[in-house]
């Protein structure tokens, strides 16, 4: 694993109590209605200089990020931020409710070195899913006009010990959290600051020789690369001790029982010569197709009906007459003619048989003249069907786009261990790990001078 850092973390009401008002989702799954809705509990939210644009598929005008910019640097005078006395590492606990089960998820808020993502000698940052480019220039034009991570990426990490989440739940354990917070989703976020050399040393040696995985923010991770080289640009020096060199990460441990994945399913959209039968048909040559009424709701467990071991399960839904099929592949490997070099695990991945297969194969010659789709991904059911209304979500979305939903199955945590080590990389939007990281309970700053009043 890449050293692991202390860092002295900006954070509100400096770093004690309830915060539920300053804290906010991830910026990837907010819309411009999301962003207003937290606005409302405080316009100090972190949502004010975290989503300057919306949305954030795309590059902004760069009065956007300037803007974000200056109010963050005006919370930093006026307090309503500030930074921690000394070097830190938090310990952050979500309990959550699942699939009709209560989870507790535990990991560790911390620095990582910012390296570029592959093996390496004594562990590596290893990406497991492919990423687009519209995130990565908004993230950038955020950070170049900031200078500050704001949102941490959520990493994982071997354990098979269990040592670092021992580590993290005994301290959990010891005492009261020392900050709090909830959104309108259910999720409590505690988080525990930790000071003191003894632990933070057990923890980094916990860790050590071990590679992290990105589980959710390869946009973010690479942007804090392409920060850290563009300070570099020219033969500039950036001293190692520079906090550009550091990038903000909550590592959990794959052995900790908190962990819990959900779908992420497909909206397609966009096809100028889409026909729901004539899909079916095209698909009828590598799938099993079922008709299971017109009730979307129901859709999953009619999949599950069809599930058993090293069987890929897909639904379908007309999004113009709610028709829903469920899909089970046929026998063989579809994939292994155009990507016999990636491994089996990456051929048999129900989102690599989506987008390789259903969309390349099927829909872009046959119902698009050779052209890309349009997508949407949203996670649930109900989202998908916002989505069909002609709604825009944080997935994606608007008026006109909806024509089919591919509903997928939660890809296993196994899978993404054992693609990301043998170097490659899952369709984009392969995973979703419930509950998203909250952002706004600890911010790292990418250069040593914070404005008077920022407790530095």
């Amino acid at each position: 694993m890449p050293a692991v850092f202390p860092f002295r973390a900006v954070q509100f009401n400096q770093g004690k109590g309830d915060v539920s008002a300053f804290i906010a989702p991830p910026y990837d799954v907010l819309d411009a209605r999301g962003k207003e809705t937290l606005l409302g509990k405080s316009p100090a939210n972190v949502v004010a200089v975290d989503l300057p644009h919306t949305p954030a598929k795309e590059l902004g005008p760069p009065e956007a990020y300037s803007n974000a910019a200056q109010t963050y640097k005006g919370w930093l005078e006026s307090g309503t931020l500030s930074a921690t006395d000394r070097p830190c590492v938090f310990a952050y606990r979500q309990t959550f409710d699942f699939m009709g089960q209560r989870y507790e998820r535990s990991g560790m808020a911390c620095t990582v070195e910012t390296r570029p993502f592959g093996p390496r000698e004594g562990g590596g940052v290893l990406p497991h899913e492919q990423t687009f480019s519209g995130p990565k220039q908004d993230r950038f034009a955020l950070m170049e006009a900031s200078a500050t991570q704001f949102s941490p990426i959520f990493g994982l990490h071997a354990d098979e010990d269990g040592a670092a989440t021992a580590l993290i739940k005994t301290v959990m354990d010891g005492r009261a959290a020392d900050m709090t917070a909830e959104m309108d989703d259910g999720v409590k976020h505690e988080v525990w600051t930790i000071e003191d050399d003894e632990t933070i040393a057990a923890y980094q040696s916990a860790l050590q020789g071990e590679d992290v995985f990105i589980a959710d923010g390869h946009h973010r991770y690479t942007t804090a690369i392409n920060y850290l080289a563009k300070l570099q640009e020219g033969g500039k020096d950036v001293p190692e001790d520079h906090p550009a060199r550091r990038t903000m990460i909550v590592l959990v441990g794959m052995s900790d029982p908190g962990l819990a994945i959900g779908a992420t399913h497909r909206v397609l959209g966009g096809m100028k010569d889409y026909d729901f039968d004539a899909l079916t048909n095209e698909l009828g040559n590598f799938f099993a197709l079922d008709a299971v009424g017109t009730d979307t709701s129901a859709i999953e467990a009619e999949m599950e009906k069809r599930s058993g071991p090293g069987k890929n399960v897909l639904g379908l839904i007309d999004l113009a007459t709610n028709q829903c099929h469920v899909a089970t592949l046929n026998a063989g490997d579809p994939l292994a003619d155009k990507f016999g070099d990636k491994p089996e695990a990456w051929r048999t991945l129900d989102v690599a048989l989506v987008q390789h297969l259903i969309v390349e194969k099927v829909c872009e010659p046959k119902f698009n003249g050779g052209e890309p789709v349009k997508w949407a991904f949203p996670h649930t059911v109900p989202e998908v069907m916002e989505i069909a209304s002609g709604q825009e979500t944080g997935a994606g979305g608007g008026a006109g786009f909806a024509q089919v939903a591919v509903i997928v199955r939660p890809t296993p945590l196994g899978a993404v261990k054992d693609i990301g080590a043998a170097g490659e990389l899952m369709p984009q939007k392969s995973t979703f790990f419930y509950p998203k990281l909250a952002t706004g309970l600890f911010i790292n700053p990418l250069n040593s001078e914070l404005p008077v009043g920022a407790g530095a």
